[in-house]
């Protein structure tokens, strides 16, 4: 394929050297083949002139482009396959311009690039004393993030990242650039919020309102590491599942349980010095004759509580719950909240070095202590990560976000389209498999078989509807045959329709089937 003429930046056809390096992505190691991830050109823009001649040449040859800007979407939807194009935002607005803060009446505003990671946006914060909720993968960029939502540990009492957007700068599919609004074109901007992220236009930048460390003043927060127990995991998923039900537990806090199998880094997730001392000294079984640490089976706990008003009193005894009979605990506070949102980055690009078969379930349910979720969540888990050598691998990440309260909840309709915010748990539970060995994959599927069929449906212990979200998808990679499980309602499906017929005309943003359907 032929470059585009006039583009300043970067540009990788098939033939050139370096191509599958650039072409490589999250999904590449699992979806690289069945979902085709092999664009037959791929350019760097170096800045919104490049992108808006990639698009005009897009247009005039019925081309499609595909957009990443940290390219860790699940199923690899921020890819695409020849002849089609894909636009590599991933360093392209790094300059002094394209992060600043700024400030209106007693209000603090950010204007952002979509270039940078999570863990630079995190530090950028924090030098100004501010703080946003989003996610905790280092590399993960704002890009898909925000137009995903946005999930991370702040989720109950700060919501999504996406909340706090009030502007996205935009090339639309004419290679035009235009500031979109709340105001000044509702639905498109409802759209990108969670409607068909990377198949609207190519965002660009996005402007914020930030929360300031001096208006929270007192926040708290621990971390948590267990060496795996079964039962340890079914005390701590039990006091999860308590909170989860109560709809009138407080906005203050927030809570979330990770297991991870052996041989993932717990120092990419646990930065509080000496780890791997203590391991040393207390567990010297864990150590080779080379001295190297063999990384355990563990859980984390991550816990945090923010005070809202005068009133709201700090109560040690819900931290201490966590940390019984625990390996080690970092108690974190009180601290402003750009520091405490530090503490919950993981530095690894990904947690295990082999193939996937993901699920990431949201539930509205108030009864899993009832329903009996724990028991059966803590046996599913435990078959995985119990076994030794079985060529399977688990990271699993339960968060509860629920609650009338919440500010995950009560930010619902705020003119994104963000779904399931009457959710009250999401659960990840991702198997990694041994691609050398034949049968691991076959392994991998019925786990998440036998997930999918006890804990989703009519019968399911977990959740009686299919709910998906957007950074965590599965399952069939034709979107428009599974929306339902994306979307809440046909009305919501067929108003995101008219939005992307509208903003992607010729077809030059649906570069694979992951996308809304246009409605014609």
């Amino acid at each position: 394929m032929a470059t585009v003429q006039g583009v300043t930046g970067k540009q990788y056809t098939q033939a050139t050297p370096g191509y599958v390096d650039q072409k490589y992505q999250y999904a590449t190691s699992t979806h690289g083949v069945d979902h085709d991830m092999n664009p037959a050109l791929i350019v760097e823009p170096r800045d919104k002139n490049d992108i808006a001649k990639v698009l005009q040449y897009a247009r005039d040859n019925k081309l499609a482009v595909a957009t990443r800007t940290g390219g860790h979407q699940y199923s690899g939807a921020s890819s695409t396959s020849a002849p089609n194009i894909q636009l590599d935002l991933n360093t392209t607005f790094q300059g002094p311009d394209d992060r600043v803060i700024f400030e209106k009446g007693d209000k603090t505003f950010l204007r952002t690039s979509v270039s940078w990671g999570l863990g630079d946006f995190n530090a950028f914060l924090g030098k100004n004393n501010v703080f946003l909720p989003h996610g905790q993968c280092t590399h993960v960029h704002l890009g898909g993030h925000v137009q995903t939502g946005g999930y991370g540990q702040l989720g109950r009492s700060f919501g999504l990242l996406g909340d706090y957007a009030l502007s996205l700068e935009i090339v639309d599919y004419d290679g035009k650039i235009k500031e979109i609004t709340k105001s000044n074109n509702p639905e498109l901007f409802y759209a990108f919020l969670g409607g068909s992220p990377g198949n609207l236009g190519v965002l660009t930048h996005v402007t914020f309102q930030v929360n300031r460390d001096k208006d929270y003043q007192g926040s708290r927060g621990m971390k948590v590491l267990h060496l795996y127990k079964e039962s340890t995991l079914k005390r701590l998923l039990n006091i999860l599942a308590v909170m989860s039900d109560n709809p009138n537990f407080p906005r203050n806090y927030d809570f979330c349980v990770s297991v991870l199998s052996s041989s993932c880094r717990l120092s990419d997730l646990w930065h509080k010095p000496g780890l791997d001392e203590k391991m040393k000294l207390e567990h010297p079984e864990l150590y080779g004759k080379d001295g190297l640490i063999f990384w355990p089976r563990s859980i984390i706990v991550y816990a945090q509580w923010v005070p809202f008003s005068k009133h709201d009193v700090y109560d040690p005894k819900w931290f201490d719950q966590f940390s019984e009979f625990c390996f080690d605990v970092e108690m974190l506070g009180p601290q402003p909240m750009s520091t405490l949102t530090s503490k919950w980055i993981f530095t690894n690009i990904r947690e295990f070095e082999h193939p996937y078969v993901k699920r990431t379930y949201a539930t509205k349910s108030t009864t899993l202590v009832q329903d009996g979720w724990v028991d059966w969540v803590t046996r599913r888990i435990d078959t995985l990560v119990g076994p030794d050598d079985n060529g399977l691998w688990l990271s699993a990440q339960l968060q509860y976000f629920g609650g009338k309260f919440s500010k995950f909840t009560t930010n619902a309709d705020n003119g994104t389209a963000y779904s399931w915010r009457d959710s009250t748990l999401v659960c990840t539970l991702d198997c990694f498999y041994d691609e050398k060995d034949p049968d691991a994959v076959m392994r991998a599927n019925d786990w998440q078989r036998g997930n999918d069929e006890g804990g989703v449906g009519p019968d399911g212990v977990f959740s009686k509807q299919d709910r998906r979200l957007l950074w965590g998808s599965y399952g069939s990679y034709d979107l428009d045959s599974v929306w339902m499980f994306y979307y809440e309602d046909q009305e919501k499906y067929e108003r995101l329709q008219r939005a992307r017929a509208a903003a992607d005309p010729y077809g030059t943003f649906t570069p694979n089937t992951f996308a809304v359907k246009r409605l014609t």
